[in-house]
């Protein structure tokens, strides 16, 4: 637990303490009486309002849509079953910008619906509702898809042999079994909503800001760090509670239930009402996932003259895009690949450690660690990012013109996604292997190489796809850090839509579409390496 403490502590705590500490003190003094003057302001009551019922309906209206597909990828065998879990799986780890991009040229001024049939929903909460759907339903999907296929059926046909309907049976026996499942994907889908940036920003236009959205605002345009401060705490306490139910409800579905193998629960559908529902769940996951990642693609070739690659062509000089670059917008795909190998390997390092140390002990303290480590996902990025700049800025840690910067900012999210896609796997590794190993003259270097390593190198390889495909998509944290000669694919996208004129309009969806069809790789070569689908993601 030594390295992982202590990365966090200093690439994670450090900058966030010393950041909300600027804005809390004033000649050393702590000044917690601008939390009451910060959070009675209307103009704050009104983004705590609309982080949180915004987050409600979009948990809520996630559930909906995605538990019949969970249902049909848990209990249905049918061709492509593989692809499209990947496809589903792809907006999950797109960055919230691109969703955004994806969704503006759906929705948007020029949109495929405005063309289409004169309707606009940019600047209205419904396309920021639509896209958090878009980028969650995934989470329902796996979380609850991968324990719904591992229930064992002949419980609820137990129970209709013994005169329950189809419903009253699904109700009291399937149901309160996927309880703890279904409220982790929940908190998980609350949590990512409750903390959308890049969503809200492209989308909400002036109307709508969530917390992150408004520390952002607070800190980079207004420099007002005393309300930035504030606000962070506000996030920090609540992702904090939400944390701390997601980890119960974790540990209840790990010790409540008897598990089967996903092999023997699929099956083709049967029946005109199965075959209706999997009809519906492949139409959904056609119009909600697919269409807006459809018409990023066709945005990116529509060229004033036709069809065509001159968005892509442009994207190879600094001139085609004014001002906004100091290079070529296609050096942001080389810094992008590069900054994320080298925060795949840190996560690696730190997410294993701690997903080992998480396995051979137990107690209120690891679990304690188990929470921090989810942390990174729900405290403010912006928050981290400008308290890199403040705080890595003397020696021996001046890191600020330092290209190890932005790894560093990306692995902090790639860590909890090694430690939960590795945690499962290690927990199932038999003790008795490893002091066998022991007993027979095996140092625990060796132990680990021989015994854990191949029964785990799957979960590995996994592992380093998911952190890879998020650290490509950080964009909070980033975009205070990349540097102008240095950007990163998801600062560039948002940099083209931040400027008028329909070349960087282009150039922005046409770099998005790189991004998208990187992410959708990665994720196609982890379903094919993949074994366990109990993970968490």
């Amino acid at each position: 637990m030594a390295l992982p403490v202590a990365f966090f502590a200093l690439f994670f705590a450090y900058p966030v303490v010393a950041i909300v500490g600027r804005g809390l003190k004033t000649d050393g003094d702590w000044q917690f009486g601008r939390i009451g003057e910060v959070l009675s302001r209307p103009d704050i009551l009104d983004v705590l309002w609309f982080t949180t019922w915004q987050a409600l309906a979009s948990t809520a209206l996630t559930l909906v849509i995605a538990l019949p597909g969970a249902y049909v990828f848990a209990r249905f065998d049918f061709p492509g079953k593989q692809l499209l879990r990947a496809v589903v799986t792809v907006p999950f780890v797109l960055p919230t910008v691109v969703v955004g991009t994806a969704f503006l040229a759906l929705l948007g001024r020029g949109g495929f619906l405005d063309e289409l049939w004169g309707v606009r929903l940019d600047t209205t909460v419904w396309a920021i509702l639509l896209a958090h759907i878009f980028f969650n339903y995934a989470v329902v999907v796996r979380t609850v898809g991968g324990l719904w296929s591992q229930l064992d059926p002949r419980q609820e046909e137990a129970a209709r042999v013994l005169g329950a309907g189809r419903l009253a049976a699904w109700r009291r026996v399937t149901l309160p079994a996927l309880a703890p499942a279904v409220a982790a994907a929940a908190l998980m889908v609350f949590l990512f909503t409750f903390t959308s940036f890049g969503v809200v920003q492209i989308l909400g236009g002036p109307a709508y800001s969530t917390l992150e959205v408004e520390i952002y605002r607070q800190t980079a345009q207004l420099l007002d760090l005393p309300t930035a401060a504030v606000l962070t705490l506000v996030q920090f306490a609540a992702v904090g509670g939400i944390l701390a139910v997601h980890a119960w409800t974790v540990r209840r579905r790990e010790t409540a239930l008897k598990l089967v193998d996903p092999a023997q629960t699929s099956r083709r559908p049967r029946g005109a009402g199965q075959w209706a529902l999997f009809g519906g769940v492949l139409l959904t996951v056609a119009l909600l996932i697919v269409l807006p990642l459809g018409v990023l693609v066709e945005r990116s070739l529509d060229t004033s003259g036709g069809y065509g690659f001159g968005f892509y062509r442009a994207l190879q000089s600094a001139e085609a895009s004014g001002s906004t670059f100091l290079v070529p917008p296609l050096e942001a795909i080389w810094n992008s690949l590069q900054y994320a190998l080298v925060a795949t390997l840190i996560a690696l390092v730190i997410g294993g450690l701690a997903a080992a140390a998480l396995t051979r002990r137990a107690g209120p303290l690891v679990r304690g660690f188990d929470a921090l480590l989810m942390l990174p996902l729900g405290v403010s990025a912006v928050t981290v990012g400008f308290g890199f700049l403040i705080t890595l800025d003397e020696p021996p840690l001046d890191l600020r013109t330092s290209w190890i910067l932005v790894p560093l900012a990306q692995a902090l999210v790639g860590v909890p996604f090694v430690v939960r896609t590795m945690l499962p796997v290690l927990r199932a590794v038999d003790d008795r292997l490893r002091e066998a190993a022991a007993v027979l003259g095996a140092s625990p270097l060796r132990a680990w190489r021989e015994v854990d390593l191949p029964l785990v190198r799957r979960a590995v390889l996994v592992a380093a796809g998911f952190a890879f495909a998020v650290s490509l998509g950080e964009f909070g944290a980033t975009v205070f850090i990349a540097r102008p000669d240095n950007p990163t694919l998801p600062v560039a996208v948002a940099r083209l839509l931040g400027r008028s004129g329909e070349l960087n309009y282009g150039q922005a969806m046409a770099l998005s579409t790189i991004l998208m069809l990187v992410c959708a790789v990665s994720l196609l070569l982890l379903e094919r390496i993949r074994t366990d689908r109990s993970g968490e993601f």
